[in-house]
C-alpha cells in the first residue's frame, strides 16, 4: 500500500507531483494552484476525478472549497481557477487514456 498526507506533501506552484501512475489503471496528480491562475480550459482524454484538498476553486461553473469533488467525462473540456491558493487532486483513469499519445493502439 502507498499513502500520503496530501496536506503536507511538497508540491510547487507549476511543478505537478505524480503521486502514483499505473498504466492500464490510473494517475495520481497533485497540484499547488496559487491564487488567481488557472489550469486554462482543456480536455483529456481519460476520465478526471478532481478533489480540493485545500483553497478556494472555481470548478466548471460551481465555487467550492476543501472536500469538493468533481469528475469529468473523457474529453469534456473543463477550467480550473484558483480564488485563493488551492491544493488539488487529479485522478486520471484509465491512464493512459484512447487517443492519449503513448497509449496502445
Amino acid at each position: 500500500m502507498e499513502h500520503w498526507d496530501l496536506r503536507t506533501v511538497d508540491v510547487q506552484p507549476h511543478q505537478p507531483k505524480i503521486l502514483h501512475s499505473a498504466r492500464g489503471e490510473a494517475r495520481s496528480i497533485l497540484i499547488n494552484l496559487p491564487a488567481g491562475e488557472s489550469l486554462q480550459e482543456h480536455q483529456v482524454h481519460e476520465r478526471a476525478y478532481v478533489v480540493v484538498i485545500e483553497g478556494e476553486v472555481e470548478l466548471g461553473g460551481t465555487n467550492g472549497g476543501p472536500g469538493l469533488a468533481a469528475v469529468f467525462d473523457p474529453n469534456e473540456r473543463h477550467a480550473v481557477t484558483a480564488q485563493s491558493d488551492a491544493r488539488l487532486l487529479i485522478v486520471l483513469a484509465p491512464w493512459p487514456g484512447d487517443g492519449h499519445p503513448g497509449a496502445r493502439d
